[in-house]
């Protein structure tokens, strides 16, 4: 079974990028940061996704990457589906925080249980059926709206829905050119996905 070992985001300033993800979000097994000036506006085409088990650490987590210099992008609170929210980190990237839990259970540990990269395709089946003949094993599946992956314990999971949908979910509008600015490390052999998404080989970044 393919899965994302690591994931590296190309930024302007690498040391303020790896206090920020490291420090302030406690995601330096997942994350990794390399310098990267390709032009890009709008919305990247993903977002990072943090799962953790109750509001109150949802509000921590988001409200330490506010300090830290990211920008609010939905406030904290309940929703449908649960309680999240989400901010745009300095470097651009749109991380969100969720629990399915709509009520705390005890103080906020800032315990993340998953990490999650949503990738918004222009088509849900391609893509699917892209990753599938990469070696990915699907999890679930809502036809052409939503795909989740299997992930080994310990690796960063991934999904696919729409990219208008996943916009709209972020807070953000759907339009956006130029580079992901986003490497994911765990396939077999350099690759690229239909919606040029970029992958290398794990072994290269450790």
């Amino acid at each position: 079974m393919t899965s994302i070992d690591h994931i590296t985001l190309e930024v302007a300033d690498p040391t303020a990028a790896k206090v920020f993800y490291t420090d302030v979000l406690g995601l330096g097994a997942w994350v990794r940061v390399r310098a990267g000036e390709e032009p890009t506006s709008g919305f990247r085409g993903f977002t990072l996704s943090l799962i953790v088990s109750q509001p109150a650490d949802v509000r921590a987590l988001v409200d330490a990457a506010v300090a830290a210099g990211a920008t609010t992008l939905k406030p904290a609170e309940k929703s449908l589906f649960g309680y999240g929210g989400s901010v745009r980190a300095p470097d651009g990237t749109i991380v969100t925080v969720a629990s399915q839990s709509k009520k705390d259970t005890g103080p906020a540990t800032r315990q993340i249980d998953d990490v999650v990269i949503q990738l918004g395709v222009a088509d849900v089946a391609a893509a699917k059926r892209f990753y599938v003949a990469s070696g990915f094993t699907v999890g679930r599946s809502f036809g052409s709206k939503y795909v989740e992956f299997a992930a080994a314990a310990g690796t960063v999971k991934l999904s696919l829905l729409k990219r208008k949908a996943l916009a709209k979910a972020a807070g953000v509008g759907e339009d956006g050119t130029g580079s992901h600015r986003v490497v994911f490390g765990g396939a077999a052999a350099p690759m690229t996905d239909p919606d040029g998404f970029v992958w290398e080989p794990a072994v290269t970044a450790r």
